[in-house]
């Protein structure tokens, strides 16, 4: 019976060590107030070395963007498109066209028009896609919450 529970014990221990999730990129959110109306949003993608994550304009029939979609409320709006710095470029046969993205690290910014003096955390969510010169990992969504301070 001992052999047998010993048994499963590393079965469970080996299973687990072969379906770790990978995450090649972390995500890192800072805000700046530039006046008592306005503020910046920054979101900075970290990206392990040999990934990259695509731009926020990506062709159709290409991979997916990364995008951003904030959440609606009466303390503020964005305003205009997230911005982004000049992605790298390359065609890639998977897709069989050439793509925009960044490697290393890459920070997107988003203006927000402050309509409350108490406007707390700036909301929503994020969608992009990692990609190595082997594989690609399904598209993943992280929800954020960006404190714009006093």
């Amino acid at each position: 019976m001992k052999k047998l529970l010993l048994l499963m014990v590393a079965l469970v221990i080996c299973a687990g060590a072969y379906a770790q999730i990978e995450t090649p990129v972390r995500w890192a959110y800072a805000a700046k107030k530039l006046n008592s109306k306005e503020a910046v949003v920054y979101l900075k993608a970290t990206i392990q070395p040999g990934w990259h994550i695509y731009s926020l304009n990506v062709g159709d029939g290409g991979p997916i963007a990364t995008s951003f979609v904030f959440s609606k409320s009466k303390d503020y709006a964005p305003v205009g498109k997230t911005t982004e710095p000049k992605p790298l470029s390359k065609y890639e046969e998977s897709f069989k066209m050439n793509v925009t993205y960044f490697e290393k690290e890459v920070v997107f910014s988003q203006k927000i028009s402050l309509k409350s003096a108490t406007a707390g955390s700036v909301t929503g969510k994020l969608t992009y896609m990692t990609c190595n010169d082997k594989k690609c990992l399904p598209p993943d969504d992280v929800d954020f919450a960006i404190p714009l301070g006093k």
